[in-house]
């Protein structure tokens, strides 16, 4: 079935009941979609959602769109699709109930012929609810693409194409497609589906043809098998993919219907003594989890921010991402596949117990069918997708009833997929929250580390116990029979059971689910040394709106500080936890972590921010150094600062100017770390990394001079006009060398001229009052992000301006 964006025409506006709005109330304002309708609502420390969304208010939004159903349409199947709409969707068509969809997370499509009123206009109207319903931040609205088809009356199914590959060798494979036909007529009808399968090159290499007799009112099935010779495939090195191009005929030829499928062709094998295979080569999972925001775009899932997300993210190291705690969107699918970046898919942050007021578990127990096979219709063509994770740290996992449950969902799954492995991000000491808590209180002194409001400061409280109870024959026992029912036990947060389980339960494949960054030196040293475990994820890849500060750095000498928790107080509207900010600018972690990984040889230098110096500080769990990369400080010469240099050699020598300041060993304070104490003079730094004496890599940072300019750049000048596209403007604040000038931080304002509009403006800063739906932002360590998307075809110049300095130009090519 070809869809068509059906996304332009909307408007939206707070839903009114049904005698408000009689007194002249202002109209709803033209949108573009994929739009939040949050994003721009003011925040405040009252907020009925707190910090969970960043401070953000709730609310019921209503969208609307007027178009008109011409008379050729009569005779036609008139379908919307929804790719996503948090939540509590309810459409109407000219007043009338259609449909109604709770899940914000789940695609569904609205049949509309029978309500449609033919060559007139018709008004579609989507209603969206946000409140105390997640842990994180959602977004509200249609934030997720819409599409339309018009099609026949017998026609391909939507997501009625499937491509399988179970028989790989290395000269041919064997392609089995399968291809729903639907008849919404009074008659019997025989059809013709035609499939060819076309390599990346466009080349046709295999076809197939079947006549399909369905009867009415009802879908029938066919099947072919297609062999191709000597296939390229799908592997994270080397993303190759097909296409299955469907058509389907009447009995005189004519074209009913087509559809195009993108496929992977690629062999999955999963033992403990030999980890994930893929083709037969062992893959360790370099994982990130990751949120569905885009940042200065809220929860707007448009395709080239997803894209973008995904290379930014295989370009500093990972080689999977885990969607948490929800399915993962369709343009996020489509660009792991494009470039070969594997995808733990999540059904759900909850079950039949409930961790916010009004979460999905409150239709969870009649819904799960219908959510799950959502989830699967949307993945199963995409090669990325490894593994279906059915839930995330569920409350009642270790009990009689939970086990049922997990066993119920894992068998769901493998009935509508069964090529690929079922997981679960099992937490061991949330399963037992109630017993954990008790535990807790019992055996702190003087009621020290009392049990928590909430689980993530719970966690935190734990230190080194949270080992030890993970570990636990409580842990242990409970659990087992949820983890029995898993091709791949996830574990969050319980390295503890690596080893343990290795004795214990000797078939038990395993992967670190969920994992503290700071860890990543321990994890992936067991990830490396234990082949039963597959690789680690960590909290996070990308940071993310809510749970605001649960990664922030605490200064904790200042007046009035109180300690609270993992929660920041407002105005924290990040988590600041990511190895790369919102606007895709990679923290020091990231660096740490590409090291950690094996994929650098450098060193690199990150250094403490040297106005802090001394100071006592208070960290979370999720959080990492207050340092950045840079060796511009407005600090006076001499003053004390802490320099931390990444390297896997054995010791490191940091020298200014070409003089040697010091040789440290690595490993003293932290694996992979080298730390020195020493003075901030401006000049060049340079980190030297030695192995038996000899060099093995250098990193060098240089002092900015002079007035800093502005500047603006973008890695793409040419963009398509549509709704999925956007540029992403890089803004900073550089000498004439272009080094950053990270300590003079001023407001920047971005404006468009043409057929453009500026879409969002931000940084990385996690506490801020400064909205991204203005025109100004004031710039962090240096740096600001502006995304622009097109409205037409033509020339768009973006201006970049500050007080004092030159504006920065780009210039853009929109193209229909």
């Amino acid at each position: 079935m070809i869809r068509t964006p059906f996304m332009d025409g909307w408007a939206v506006g707070p839903k009114l009941g049904a005698f408000e709005g009689l007194d002249g109330a202002s109209p709803p304002r033209p949108v573009a979609l994929p739009h939040d309708a949050i994003r721009d609502l003011p925040r405040s420390a009252d907020s009925d959602q707190g910090v969970h969304a960043g401070y953000h208010p709730g609310g019921v939004f209503e969208y609307v769109k007027v178009f008109e159903a011409p008379e050729e349409w009569r005779h036609k199947t008139v379908i919307v699709e929804f790719e996503g709409v948090y939540r509590d969707a309810t459409v109407f068509l000219n007043g009338d109930f259609i449909a109604h969809e709770p899940n914000g997370y789940a695609a569904f499509a609205v049949t509309l012929d029978a309500f449609l009123v033919f060559g007139q206009e018709n008004r579609l109207t989507v209603e969206a609810r946000a409140h105390k319903d997640s842990r994180w931040y959602t977004g509200a609205g249609i934030y997720r693409p819409v599409h339309l088809s018009i099609v026949d009356p017998v026609h391909i199914a939507l997501d009625g194409v499937r491509a399988t590959t179970p028989d790989i060798d290395e000269d041919r494979a064997v392609i089995e497609v399968e291809t729903a036909v639907e008849n919404g007529t009074r008659h019997t009808r025989t059809t013709r589906l035609s499939w060819s399968i076309i390599d990346d090159s466009g080349a046709e290499v295999a076809t197939n043809s079947a006549p399909v007799t369905v009867l009415p009112g009802e879908r029938a099935t066919a099947r072919a098998r297609l062999a191709v010779d000597d296939p390229r495939l799908w592997h994270p090195d080397s993303p190759a993919l097909y296409e299955v191009r469907t058509e389907l005929a009447a009995t005189d030829g004519s074209l009913l219907d087509e559809d195009t499928t993108r496929f992977g062709i690629r062999r999955l094998q999963l033992d403990p003594k030999r980890g994930l295979r893929i083709n037969g080569r062992t893959v360790k999972l370099r994982g990130a989890c990751v949120h569905h925001d885009n940042g200065p775009l809220g929860a707007a899932t448009l395709g080239a921010a997803e894209d973008r997300r995904v290379r930014l993210l295989k370009a500093a190291g990972f080689n999977a991402l885990r969607s948490a705690h929800n399915p993962m969107s369709r343009a996020m699918l489509d660009a792991c596949d494009r470039h070969g970046v594997l995808v733990m898919d999540e059904l759900t942050d909850v079950w039949t117990r409930s961790k916010t007021a009004f979460d999905s578990s409150l239709v969870f127990p009649e819904r799960w069918r219908a959510d799950i096979a959502a989830l699967v219709r949307k993945d199963f063509n995409h090669p990325s997708v490894l593994m279906y994770s059915i839930g995330n740290e569920i409350l009642e996992l270790a009990s009689p009833i939970g086990s049922s449950w997990s066993r119920r969902l894992a068998e769901e799954v493998r009935a509508l997929d069964g090529t690929r492995f079922v997981t679960n991000g099992i937490n061991g000491i949330i399963a037992n929250i109630d017993k954990m808590a008790a535990a807790m209180a019992g055996d702190a002194p003087d009621g020290e580390h009392a049990p928590a409001s909430d689980p993530n400061t719970m966690m935190a409280n734990m230190g080194e116990r949270m080992a030890l109870m993970n570990a636990s024959e409580l842990v242990t026992e409970s659990t087992e029979e949820s983890a029995s029912v898993l091709d791949v036990v996830g574990f969050n947060y319980a390295d503890s059971r690596y080893e343990l389980d290795l004795g214990a339960f000797p078939h038990r494949v395993i992967v670190g689910s969920e994992t503290f960054p700071e860890r990543i030196d321990v994890m992936w040293g067991l990830v490396e040394r234990l082949p039963h475990v597959i690789g680690d994820f960590t909290w996070t890849g990308w940071d993310y709106l809510g749970e605001a500060g649960i990664g922030r750095v605490d200064y904790t000498d200042v007046d009035g500080y109180e300690a609270t928790g993992t929660s920041g107080p407002y105005p924290y509207l990040l988590a600041e936890s990511g190895d790369i900010d919102v606007t895709g600018y990679r923290r020091t972690i990231s660096y740490y972590r590409e090291i950690v990984y094996g994929l650098r040889t450098d060193p690199y230098i990150a250094v403490h921010r040297p106005q802090h110096h001394g100071r006592p500080s208070a960290r979370t769990p999720w959080s990492w150094d207050d340092a950045v990369s840079t060796w511009s400080w407005a600090v006076a010469p001499g003053s004390p600062v802490t320099v931390d240099v990444y390297s896997d050699a054995e010791e490191v020598e940091l020298l200014l100017d070409g003089e040697s300041i010091a040789t440290a060993r690595v490993g003293d304070a932290k694996a992979f770390l080298a730390r020195f104490e020493t003075e901030f003079h401006p000049g060049e730094l340079i980190a030297v990394s030695r192995r038996n004496g000899a060099e093995t890599g250098r990193h060098a940072l240089r002092s900015a001079t002079g007035e800093p300019r502005l500047v603006a750049a973008t890695a793409r000048a040419a963009l398509a006009v549509t709704p999925d596209d956007a540029a992403f403007i890089d803004i900073g604040l550089q000498d004439a060398d272009g080094t950053t000038v990270i300590d003079a931080d001023r407001s920047v304002t971005a404006t468009v001229d043409g057929p453009g509009v500026l879409a969002g403006i931000g940084t990385g800063r996690a506490r801020t009052e400064e909205p991204f739906g203005g025109e100004a932002v004031t710039t962090y360590d240096g740096r600001a992000l502006a995304v622009v998307r097109p409205t037409g075809s033509g020339t768009i110049t973006v201006t970049v301006a500050a007080e004092g300095l030159a504006p920065a130009h780009v210039v853009l090519e929109a193209r229909s």
